[in-house]
């Protein structure tokens, strides 16, 4: 026979685990749920001097040179690599990359539009320079294949932004 303490004791543990349940359920937020990782990479491009860009700049490799160069838009002597910066992307939450830190004078702010699909998400991008919005654009990143704005005239020369979806998640 069990003891009346004994039978309020687990009656409680019962309603504790009850309660403890209700809100680990309840602090789980499915629009908050990770989909993927962005890479935001700033370049510096210029037709003049490269040393202008600074001395942590690093030169690029002829791959990202040749890949940088086939838009007739972003097309230079030389590349620089200033910066970058990996971000989660959440299913129904805007992101920012900040990827010239501790500087705000480059930001990006991302959020999905649309449920993504297999090795790519529709995006909702704004480019923030200097704490202006400069650039709003709806595209669709693809797994492989940056997507490359130029930026604002910097040092004798111009920044690009590329933003690249680096994984995916199911």
């Amino acid at each position: 026979m069990i003891s009346k303490r004994s039978f309020l004791y687990r009656l409680c543990l019962v309603v504790l685990l009850a309660i403890s349940t209700t809100i680990t359920h309840a602090q789980t937020d499915p629009a908050g749920a990770e989909i993927g990782t962005i890479n935001v990479t700033v370049y510096y491009a210029t037709n003049g001097d490269p040393t202008a860009a600074g001395q942590r700049a690093e030169k690029v490799s002829e791959k990202t040179k040749t890949k940088l160069s086939a838009a007739k838009s972003l097309q230079f002597k030389h590349y620089r690599y200033l910066a970058s910066e990996s971000k989660a992307v959440f299913k129904s939450y805007e992101n920012w990359s900040q990827p010239l830190k501790p500087s705000d004078e480059v930001l990006v702010r991302f959020e999905t539009r649309l449920a993504p699909t297999k090795n790519e998400i529709p995006l909702s991008i704004d480019l923030w320079l200097s704490r202006k919005k400069v650039l709003k654009s709806d595209v669709t990143i693809k797994s492989g294949q940056p997507l490359y704005i130029l930026g604002p005239e910097w040092r004798g020369g111009r920044l690009i932004i590329a933003v690249e979806l680096i994984s995916q998640k199911s």
